[in-house]
Formats: C-alpha cells, structure tokens, sequence
C-alpha cells in the first residue's frame, strides 16, 4: 500500500493554540482511570556515542521533577541498535500505545484472514488522526485488553512494554527503546529484528498505520516533527496526573533530516504543563536527533 509522509512544511499553528488544544482535550483521558503517580523503575543509563553529555535531562533544560529520555534509530544507517539518551526507564504512554493497539489489531486480523470493517477502519483512523479515546477504548477491548496486547508485541518483538490494567490503555508501560522496537516494525526496511525471520505486519498492514501516522491532525502535529527537515509521520501522547497535576508528555514517529530517516521516541513525565511537556520533547528530539552519529 502507498503512504504518504506528512511534510514539516505544514502549518502547524501557533504554538500556544495547539498546546491549549490539547490540553482541553487531556481530561478525556480521565475516562480509561484514576491517573495516579507513577513508579519510577530501575534505571540504567544507555547513552549514545554522539556529543549529548550522560545527563540528558538537565542538558535539554528539563524543569523541577520533569524528566526525559529520547531514542533514535537512523534507518540510513548499518547499525539496528537504537542510540538512546538518558535513563532507559519505564514512563507511561498515555496515546503513543494507540499505535501498538492498531498494530495489534491488524495482527489479529491477519491471522484470522479478516480485513478491518468499516467501523473497524474507522475507528482506527479517529484513534490514531485525532487522538480519539473513544476508539481508543472501543479497540482495546477489541484486541483482548493488556493480554491481546502483550501477546502482539511478543510477535513485534518489543520486550519492556506491559499493557495497562484492565480498561486503562493509558497507563500501558513502556521505554523508549521498546518504542524504536515498534516503530521498526512499522517502517524499518531493513533486516527482520531475527535472521531470517519475516515481519510480523504484513506489508499492507504497515503501509496503513503509516498512512495515518502521516496524516496526523494539524493541531496535534508537534512532538518528534521538531527534528525534522522535511517528512514526517508520528503519534503523540499526554495526560496530566491527577494527584500531583504533572504531564506526561510523548511523542514517537519516523522523521526525515537531511538525507537520513530517523526513527525517534521522546518519553517524559513530571512536567509542570502541557505547554513545558510539548517544548521538552521537542527540544530532546532535536538534540538526540543531531547528536546520533551517522554509522
């Protein structure tokens, strides 16, 4: 299936208005639970072999409790080892898992040799084009909830990602590096992630969620596009806790920067707003981003 990659040429709106969007739209998310803070897991530090210095977070200026940790994976590249900066450490995904749950789907549909119905289609598209909870609800349940989950990405070959508890997607848990893992299987033309393995996703089914990665609603096209040159395709994700009124803040997706394509995840949590969140992630892209040798 044909694709098309969002040009970063788009208008992408006044900064202030796309964070006031998004964050009128974040209580939405309240619905899939009780947001409470997050554990911090066990962290190890995986730092690229670029210039940015070990301690990632304070060099992109993260503020207060924020925190922040990218991964890059250049396409153009020989190496299949993502680069990543900063503590490889667990964080929420709040709408990033929105493209695991169609991933799933789509798996699901390729083994029981169905196509996506036209509510199926459509829902996947809202989910994924304009962030919808409502699809995004409808669809979790569709793909069996966290274990139809965890069940997918054992054939994507993510490793660290564990789904959230029965109906909240939202606080599916994850690491930057297991979202490069993801993104590989949606984009990556490479070598299968085992020797002579195939992929898991059908090339039909990746042309589609690459399709709707690329057209992304305008108000939500920040994020990893902040790296980019010229093409982009990715997905975002925020939500604020309700204890202590912080934002995870998110974004993941493929961008083109010069002659190389980039696989990019940017994950953070602790930011004392929407407008911080949105601004931290895109810094971090841009540093990781230009930080990544070319191997």
């Amino acid at each position: 299936m044909a694709y098309r990659i969002r040009s970063s040429s788009h208008p992408r709106g006044p900064r202030a208005a796309i964070c006031g969007a998004l964050a009128a739209a974040a209580s939405a998310l309240l619905v899939v639970g009780a947001l409470a803070p997050a554990p911090v897991a066990a962290a190890t530090m995986s730092t690229g072999s670029g210039s940015a210095p070990a301690d990632f977070s304070a060099s992109v200026q993260a503020k207060g409790k924020a925190r922040v940790t990218a991964a890059v994976l250049d396409l153009d590249g020989a190496g299949r080892t993502p680069t990543v900066y900063g503590d490889d450490t667990a964080y929420d995904t709040a709408s990033i898992i929105k493209v695991d749950i169609l991933a799933a789907m789509l798996l699901q549909g390729q083994d029981s040799g169905h196509a996506l119905t036209a509510k199926e289609r459509a829902q996947a598209e809202a989910m994924i084009q304009h962030s919808d909870n409502t699809a995004a609800n409808a669809l979790w349940r569709r793909i069996g909830l966290a274990p139809g989950l965890q069940a997918a990405n054992k054939r994507l070959g993510l490793t660290a990602t564990k789904g959230g508890p029965d109906v909240r997607w939202g606080l599916t848990r994850t690491t930057a590096s297991d979202q490069i893992r993801l993104l590989r299987a949606v984009f990556d033309t490479g070598p299968a992630p085992k020797a002579g393995s195939a992929p898991a996703l059908s090339d039909t089914s990746r042309g589609y969620i690459r399709t709707l990665m690329g057209r992304i609603a305008p108000e939500q096209s920040w994020g990893v596009s902040a790296a980019a040159g010229s093409e982009w395709a990715l997905k975002n994700g925020w939500l604020q806790r309700n204890k202590t009124g912080l934002w995870d803040v998110n974004s993941v997706g493929r961008i083109t920067s010069g002659r190389h394509h980039y696989l990019v995840a940017v994950l953070s949590d602790g930011n004392t707003s929407m407008k911080d969140g949105v601004a931290l992630v895109e810094r971090a892209a841009r540093a990781a981003v230009s930080s990544t040798p070319a191997r």
